[in-house]
């Protein structure tokens, strides 16, 4: 039986490491159970799923042009196919919800999403414009505070007593 990218394997554990297990093959090929393809839930510790010498049913998930052969335990298992989940109910929105739809009308809004909402808007300010209007509203709140700190202390010169 040759080793081919889907067949499903008997194989031999004969090596055991932190990132998965090593499974010799038929004809004498090893291959390797990365540590995610154990099981169907999170393994910590792959010494809790396998010991070495533990007969296991692998499939072949890829074989390499270097010779590594990818093997999956999980993959291996015959599961019933998962049935098809019931579609969802529809939700109904209350007390001022809005819901959007894709592409369509939102509850505040008549027009299309895609639409652009204003085509004769104000070009986008530069850089060197934006960073000077921050400037001169940082100076005016930093001149705003400095005064309303200056009277509550009683201004300059005030006596301390």
């Amino acid at each position: 039986m040759s080793i081919e990218v889907g067949s499903k394997l008997q194989g031999k554990v004969t090596g055991i490491t932190n990132f998965g297990a090593f499974v010799e093959l038929p004809e004498g090929a090893t291959g390797l159970v990365h540590i995610s393809e154990v099981a169907d839930n999170y393994v910590k510790d792959i010494n809790e799923h396998l010991k070495v010498g533990d007969q296991v049913e692998v499939k072949v998930i890829n074989v390499e042009k270097d010779g590594k052969i990818g093997l999956s335990i999980k993959k291996a298992k015959d599961r019933p196919e998962r049935p098809e989940r019931p579609e969802r109910p529809e939700r109904s929105f209350e007390r001022g919800e809005r819901r959007e739809s894709r592409g369509g009308y939102s509850n505040n809004s008549q027009r299309p999403r895609h639409a652009k909402p204003n085509e004769n808007r104000v070009p986008r300010e530069n850089f060197e414009s934006k960073m000077a209007r921050f400037l001169k509203d940082s100076e005016d709140r930093l001149a705003s505070l400095k005064r309303n700190t200056e009277s509550k202390r009683g201004g300059r010169g005030a006596r301390r007593g």
